[in-house]
C-alpha cells in the first residue's frame, strides 16, 4: 500500500510502499478514502509534540470503508463507510485523560496511508449527508470543539458565545456547532474576509483582533459573553476575561500566541468565572459529537483537498495559516 512516511525530526514527508496491515482480535482494517491535517502533524515533524517515536506514519483524522475485521468483531462492519475516532486509552476519569492516552498517528500508524488498523470500538458509521472528505475533517477538530463548548463549558441555546480565530478547524466547528445549538455566535479573526465567511455560516457578527482596543469595542457593542472558546491564549485571553459576563465560562484548547498576559484576579472571583482547559475528548464525547452532527446535519468546512503525494505541500499550506476550514488529503478512490 502507499503511505506517507516521516523518517525523523525535520525530515520531509515522503511517499513510500509499505505492507498492508492485518486485523488482530478486536481490530478492523479501514481503507482510507480521505484524511485531514492537524497542527499536531506539523509539530511532530518539527519535534515539538510530547510524543517522539520516529519513524512514523502520521494522520489522526480519517474516513473510509472497512475491508477486514478481526476475531470478536461484528461482521456487519465489513464494507461499512466509517469515521475513525482517533483516541484510545483515555482512562476512567472523564475530566482528564490518563498517562496512557494516545492519538492515532504516533505512536500507532495513522491515516496518511491507503489502509489503517484501528480498534473496532473506535469505528463510527459515516453520516450519510457527508462526503468522505467532509467526514475526514471531523475527528480531532470536531471532538475538541464539542468537548470544549458543550462538555466543559455547557453552552446552552440562547446564550451568547465568542469564538476566537475564526478560520481554524476547531474554531469553525465551534461556530457551526454553536449556531446549530441555537446560541448567538460572535467571532474574532485577523481577517475581515474570514469574519464575513463566519457570518455566512450563521455567526451574528465579529471583530478583527488587529484593531486597536478590539475588546473595548466589542464590549460596547454586545455587553458581554456567557461563553468564550479560545485556541490562541496570549494577550487576547485577557480580553476574554474582561468580556465575560458574571458567571461566564471560558474554554481554552490551544495556545498559538503564547503565554497569557496579566489578568486581574478580582475579575475572575468577583464575576465568579470558570476557566476550562480542554483538548481532544473521550470516546463518549466523540460519540455525542457524531450524533450531534447527524441530528443537525452540520457539514464541515473543507478549505482545500490535496492528493496523498502532496502532503508536504499541504503541511506548508497549513503553516501559512491562510485556510478557512480543514485541509484534507484524498488518499484512495
Amino acid at each position: 500500500m502507499k503511505a506517507i512516511y516521516l523518517e525523523a525530526v525535520n525530515s520531509p514527508f515522503v511517499l513510500i510502499e509499505k505492507d498492508k496491515p492485518t486485523a488482530g482480535p478486536g481490530e478492523a482494517i479501514v481503507q482510507v478514502k480521505a484524511a485531514a491535517l492537524n497542527h499536531r502533524d506539523v509539530w511532530i515533524q518539527y519535534g515539538r509534540y510530547f510524543t517522539k517515536d520516529y519513524p512514523a506514519i502520521l494522520g489522526s483524522d480519517g474516513a473510509g470503508v472497512v475491508t477486514e475485521v478481526g476475531e470478536g468483531v461484528d461482521q456487519s462492519w465489513l464494507e461499512q463507510e466509517v469515521v475513525i475516532d482517533p483516541s484510545t486509552d483515555w482512562g476512567d476519569n472523564p475530566h482528564a485523560h490518563s498517562n496512557a492516552y494516545k492519538v492515532l498517528g504516533m505512536p500507532q500508524d495513522g491515516t496518511f496511508a491507503e489502509y489503517v488498523k484501528v480498534l473496532a470500538s473506535n469505528l463510527h458509521r459515516k453520516p450519510a449527508h457527508l462526503s468522505f472528505e467532509e467526514a475526514a475533517a471531523l475527528p480531532l477538530a470536531g471532538v475538541t470543539a464539542y468537548r470544549t463548548m458543550f462538555t466543559k463549558c455547557g453552552l446552552k441555546a440562547g446564550e451568547r458565545v465568542l469564538i476566537t480565530g475564526a478560520g481554524g478547524g476547531v474554531a469553525l466547528f465551534a461556530v457551526q456547532f454553536a449556531v446549530a445549538a441555537g446560541a448567538e455566535v460572535w467571532v474574532t479573526s485577523g481577517s475581515d474576509d474570514k469574519i464575513e465567511k463566519a457570518k455566512a455560516l450563521g455567526a451574528t457578527g465579529g471583530i478583527n483582533y488587529k484593531q486597536e482596543n478590539w475588546g473595548k469595542t466589542l464590549k460596547a457593542l454586545v455587553g458581554g459573553f456567557d461563553v468564550s472558546i479560545d485556541g490562541a491564549a496570549g494577550e487576547g485571553f485577557v480580553q476574554l476575561v474582561k468580556l465575560a459576563k458574571p458567571g461566564g465560562r471560558i474554554g481554552i484548547y490551544g495556545g498559538t500566541t503564547g503565554m497569557i498576559g496579566q489578568i486581574n484576579p478580582a475579575e475572575l472571583f468577583w464575576k465568579q468565572l470558570a476557566i476550562h482547559g480542554s483538548t481532544m475528548g473521550t470516546n463518549q464525547d466523540f460519540a455525542d459529537m457524531m450524533a450531534f452532527v447527524e441530528k443537525t446535519q452540520v457539514k464541515p468546512v473543507v478549505d482545500i483537498v490535496f492528493p496523498l503525494a502532496e502532503i508536504e505541500q499541504a503541511m506548508r499550506y497549513m503553516e501559512a495559516g491562510k485556510q478557512f476550514g480543514k485541509i484534507v488529503v484524498k488518499v484512495s478512490q
